[in-house]
């Protein structure tokens, strides 16, 4: 069972040592190291790709405010991947074309998406490269075998059971309905959602798949209504949370509502409206309100002239997974740091780091929160004061 480990203390220390270790007070010297963050920057999910984004560039502005690594200036390049897939293979050509020209490239932050992530994993999987997505969750993409895949976040294996025993044992829930985004994200965690929920004995009463990104829902209520549900859970994305939770309460449905980390996002929130405001929300990585500090959450506003989003966390540990792993390697080569972050453990803001033979964490994290007067409030586990 994911455990939570109090991280508000540590935040400091992360950002003061680990940031700088192993790089003198000099600015970089030796030339350049690109890190492509591939997300979405534009269309649908474009807020959440900008979190992770502003995440991994602060940690590299601080990274090279101490020297760099091992003398290089850490360069950070967004390449928006739309959330398609056809358009994240055009990104990922486009980095496997920078290595080929011979451009120093240490590694990929992303995808976001977990269909992304998969579609673009046969082309980086042979490349000299790093990859740490910051937020796909589908189990399946650690069991492609690629050997330079990471992530710092949970995966849908532990999201499921954590949320399907919310709903039963927290909530006492006994008649769910399942509905899920057919995407790669959406079938994989309904998968995990069915038998956790059959595990405690008590499988979804309905199971229905919806369109991503669709302006509307309601050829799913009809089925939702006729299942008499007292609890609903989406296994989906904020696009599809914000048109199904409105348009639910709207049809005088009103079992309680609980969305995946998918809707961990304030655009969740914001296009939901005043139906957000008791709804359940889980997540794979945390709040960052709960795991930075006064002094982090300054230097994320004047970097990027917003406030930090509920993954800047993940984009920042990436990047700080990856730049341990250079400075414990003491090289630039491909092989030697894949060495080092399977050796890894580093605290992060995420959490404790360290992987296992598939690149998957170790630790797994999983939170719930529920919205409260337009605020994600973490209720389970309870946050340490």
């Amino acid at each position: 069972m994911p455990r939570w480990v109090g991280l508000i203390a540590a935040v400091s220390l992360v950002t003061s040592a680990l940031l700088g270790a192993g790089c003198g007070a000099a600015r970089p010297t030796k030339g350049e190291v690109k890190v492509f963050v591939a997300v979405p920057l534009s269309g649908w999910q474009a807020d959440g790709g900008q979190t992770v984004l502003g995440g991994a560039r602060l940690a590299a502005e601080q990274i090279n405010a101490r020297g760099g690594l091992l003398g290089y200036r850490v360069v950070i390049v967004p390449v928006d991947d739309e959330a398609d897939s056809d358009v994240a293979v055009e990104v990922a050509e486009h980095v496997a074309a920078a290595v080929q020209r011979g451009e120093r490239v240490l590694g990929v932050i992303g995808h976001y998406n977990s269909g992304q992530m998969g579609a673009t994993l046969p082309i980086y999987k042979d490349l000299p490269i790093v990859v740490i997505t910051p937020t796909a969750s589908d189990p399946a993409l650690s069991q492609q075998g690629a050997r330079n895949f990471f992530r710092v976040n949970a995966t849908d294996a532990a999201q499921g059971p954590v949320d399907a025993e919310f709903l039963v044992k927290t909530l006492g829930a006994k008649r769910i309905v399942l509905v899920y985004a057919e995407n790669q994200y959406g079938r994989g965690l309904r998968d995990e959602m069915v038998k956790a929920l059959e595990a405690l004995g008590q499988p979804p009463v309905e199971v229905i798949g919806i369109q991503e990104a669709a302006e509307t829902q309601a050829p799913a209520l009809p089925r939702i209504a006729a299942a008499q549900p007292d609890a609903i859970f989406l296994a989906g994305y904020e696009t599809e949370g914000y048109v199904l939770l409105p348009e639910l309460r709207e049809a005088g449905i009103t079992a309680t509502f609980m969305a995946s980390d998918g809707c961990f996002l304030y655009d969740f929130i914001d296009g939901s409206g005043k139906w957000a405001e008791g709804a359940y929300v889980s997540g794979i990585t945390p709040d960052p309100k709960a795991v930075t500090d006064a002094s982090w959450w300054k230097a994320y506003q004047k970097l990027e002239n917003r406030n930090p989003g509920t993954y800047s966390v993940a984009g920042f540990s990436a990047m700080l997974a990856l730049a341990e792993g250079v400075k414990r390697a003491r090289s630039l080569q491909v092989d030697a740091i894949l060495q080092a972050l399977r050796q890894l453990d580093l605290q992060t803001p995420v959490g404790r780091i360290r992987f296992d033979e598939k690149g998957d964490l170790v630790e797994q994290y999983v939170y719930i929160f529920q919205v409260r007067d337009g605020d994600f409030v973490q209720v389970s586990p309870p946050p340490k004061p």
